[in-house]
């Protein structure tokens, strides 16, 4: 699997497993955590989860599906989580972060992320980070749902040079950071994490990804993600608990979409003509 360069000499698969919905209904636990453990197995590195996602119930499995090192050694792993911006005032933060490793029962986050922007000051984020990452609690740090205007003042406060990704949403029906989201990320060196990459499954069904499913052979949402898999400086993390669609989203790395392939999608989904809010789900 391709990675994707972070700051110094650490890397990150492109291609992830989201847990966002896991953790809510206790029966599904046990599925959920067969899941992760899964993904696993079948080569995935890169785990994405959050303390917002059913209310910590998401690290809960995850940290159950790595209990042991059963699949793989912690160190094989990058696991992402993101404390709350109700949390981002420094000692809130350091608190989210303690919650977060008892949940994961890890000692460590690879990548520890601001949610999105709340009312907490960057600089008492950025501090709490830095002390997090100095008493080896987490290894990177970085922001989520950030514009090009959040991203500007982010790395403009003392430590902010050192954030190693920026979560959005984005896939082909959500094209609107590549306007300036993206290229800003691009231009600092700060990989971009595409959260929901298959919108959720709704973009199923579209015409244009029917008639390109039918020329290579995959299903629609594999073209879907091999789209933005095939984008520079992205990375992608597809949430699924089902084996099959996580050996589809798995397989999806191996498509190659040709210039005529492209052309189709962006006259499908047409690129930005201009700045937009950036889109949050």
């Amino acid at each position: 699997m391709q990675k994707i360069k972070l700051l110094g000499d650490a890397q990150i698969p492109q291609l992830g497993l989201g847990t966002w919905y896991m953790g809510e209904v206790a029966s599904e636990f046990e599925r959920e955590v067969i899941a992760v453990r899964y993904a696993i197995e079948r080569g995935i590195r890169l785990i994405d989860t959050a303390e917002m996602y059913a209310n910590g119930g998401a690290e809960k499995v995850v940290g159950e599906a790595i209990k042991g090192g059963s699949v793989a050694s912690r160190e094989d792993l990058f696991i992402v989580s993101k404390v709350l911006p109700s949390n981002a005032h420094y000692d809130g933060v350091v608190r989210a972060c303690d919650g977060s490793l008892s949940r994961l029962g890890s000692e460590y986050i690879d990548l520890y992320l601001l949610h999105w922007r709340g009312s907490a000051p960057f600089r008492e984020t950025l501090d709490a980070f830095k002390e997090l990452r100095a008493s080896g609690k987490i290894r990177h740090f970085g922001v989520s749902n950030f514009d090009a205007a959040d991203m500007d003042e982010w790395l403009q406060c003392d430590g902010g040079d050192d954030t190693a990704s920026n979560q959005i949403l984005y896939n082909l029906s959500r094209r609107g950071p590549e306007w300036d989201v993206i290229p800003n990320c691009t231009k600092r060196g700060v990989p971009v994490m595409a959260y929901s990459p298959l919108e959720q499954g709704r973009l199923e069904g579209d015409p244009a990804l029917v008639q390109l499913a039918e020329k290579h052979g995959v299903t629609n949402l594999q073209i879907a993600l091999a789209w933005v898999l095939a984008q520079d400086n992205v990375i992608a993390i597809p949430k699924s608990v089902n084996p099959t669609h996580i050996d589809q989203n798995l397989a999806a790395l191996n498509i190659t979409l040709d210039a005529e392939d492209r052309a189709l999608l962006d006259a499908a989904f047409p690129p930005p003509n201009g700045p937009s809010y950036l889109e949050m789900i």
